[in-house]
């Protein structure tokens, strides 16, 4: 039975640099990356759909040690993926990983002081079994394996092509086909600026409008900066800059939602054509950073409706037809290809079983600690990032304030750490503070937060900043043995 420090689950963005902060910071613990794809990269692997990019900047989205230099700040998927790999070979942590080895379950033992991990490996279905003194779950919260599809009336009657993108097909050819897109997130709004080049036509097929902003897909003071300055000063100071104007838009938005609405109408007027029905089609119900808003490089999607090459329907389908959609109101979209962006089912730590001396852990019933480990779980934590901002910037402070924990408990003696929630009652407030569909669905099943630090996830960089990367490691609310 193979035994490691330090396990990590997942080699996707974040768990490629949680090996290479733990090779930089904890250089005297062994560790393993367990992953259940052939491949790492996680996110920029799996999803192969047309245009697939990222919606944040990479000056955030990337490490913090490995300084991003491709000249487009919002890059796509297979620009991420190479980044992601040449990171790995470059911190020496390929050879740590082990390829279809999903984990299915994880037994801590307090006598053992350890964690014994059941994992199913892919090439042959036999199932293995490691132990670690401490598990680093970097699986995300979303479900890789299958996508979310409403249960849309007439669905099976439909003759043409229907496409999950989560699942989309090698062979798709859409050229010169009439494709409809369902769904206004992330997703739907990269998805088709990139096909109506080829298409026929590519209709955007709303219940309701999100949020969009056009952001240019290079960073003109990145591109300045290089001009004047060496590489090794552009990459912190726009990283900075970033960082700040993202904050500003997320406190603008819950202070001020008024004049983030002005702000945002104004870049859709400027972008979109004169007399554009900009309230039916994007205009949302709620407040901006009550859902995550969505990022158009340089306008590419406002141009394809500009040019006519896509259009925006808001509306509700009453059914599929064999030849399309009909729709409430009475209108019907003809289509070849419909496209099911209806977004993705979540997981709390990637749908892995986990019992503490024989107990098995709801963890809709623990709270989160500083938002990276739980109450009444040793030993283990998760990295997860921002809602409201780039996912590394937190994951990388969360990885290191693993490492500062994890140097803390050697010089110590010590070998648990576990969070203990003594404040009363259970509270109610959801560890994700979004209104978003995917997130309503699965919220109850995911562990609570807090009112007050460490116990409350602020969704705030600065303050993270202080809480994990200076703050103090033995904090009263963990007890180290």
């Amino acid at each position: 039975m193979e035994h490691v420090d330090v396990l990590v689950v997942g080699a996707g963005l974040s768990g490629i640099g949680a090996a290479c902060h733990l090779k930089r910071n904890c250089p005297d613990k062994t560790f393993a990356l367990v992953e259940a794809r052939d491949r790492l990269g996680g996110t920029w692997d799996l999803f192969r759909y047309p245009g697939i990019r990222s919606d944040s900047d990479m000056y955030t989205l990337g490490y913090s040690f490995k300084p991003w230099t491709h000249p487009k700040a919002i890059a796509d998927g297979a620009t991420i993926l190479d980044y992601i790999e040449e990171t790995a070979r470059e911190y020496d942590v390929m050879d740590t990983i082990r390829f279809r080895h999903r984990v299915v379950s994880a037994r801590w033992s307090t006598p053992d002081a350890r964690w014994t991990v059941s994992i199913e490996r892919g090439d042959d279905g036999a199932t293995v079994t490691m132990t670690c003194n401490f598990l680093l779950m970097c699986s995300g919260y979303y479900r890789y394996d299958e996508g979310y599809t409403p249960d849309f009336p007439g669905i099976e009657g439909f003759r043409g092509q229907l496409v999950h993108p989560q699942h989309w097909p090698d062979d798709l050819d859409y050229a010169g086909k009439k494709v409809v897109v369902v769904g206004s997130g992330a997703t739907a709004v990269t998805l088709i600026p990139a096909m109506a080049g080829t298409a026929a036509h590519v209709t955007m097929l709303q219940r309701s409008p999100t949020y969009i902003v056009s952001l240019p897909a290079r960073d003109p003071f990145a591109d300045l900066l290089r001009k004047v300055l060496p590489e090794r000063f552009v990459y912190p100071a726009v990283r900075w800059k970033n960082v700040l104007l993202s904050m500003f838009s997320y406190q603008l938005s819950k202070r001020k939602p008024s004049a983030m609405k002005a702000l945002i109408r104004r870049g859709l007027e400027k972008n979109l054509p004169d007399g554009y029905d900009i309230d039916k089609h994007f205009s949302p119900r709620y407040d901006p950073w009550d859902q995550r808003l969505c990022v158009v490089p340089d306008g590419d999607l406002f141009r394809a409706i500009s040019d006519g090459r896509a259009s925006v329907v808001t509306d509700t389908i009453e059914t599929f037809t064999e030849t399309g959609v009909r729709l409430c109101s009475g209108a019907e979209l003809d289509a070849d290809i419909v496209v099911t962006a209806t977004g993705l089912n979540m997981l709390v730590l990637g749908g892995m079983r986990i019992t503490v001396d024989d107990r098995e852990m709801k963890f809709s019933e623990t709270v989160g600690y500083k938002g990276m480990m739980f109450s009444g779980v040793p030993n283990l934590a998760a990295a997860v990032g921002y809602t409201n901002a780039s996912w590394t910037l937190k994951c990388d402070l969360v990885v290191e304030h693993v490492c500062r924990m994890l140097n803390y408990m050697s010089a110590h003696g010590h070998k648990v750490v576990v969070p203990k929630w003594s404040e009363g009652e259970l509270p109610d407030n959801p560890f994700i503070d979004l209104a978003s569909n995917y997130v309503l669905r699965s919220v109850h099943e995911f562990p609570k937060q807090g009112k007050r630090a460490p116990w409350r996830l602020y969704q705030n960089y600065f303050r993270d900043v202080v809480l994990l990367k200076r703050g103090r490691v033995d904090d009263p609310a963990l007890n180290f043995s």
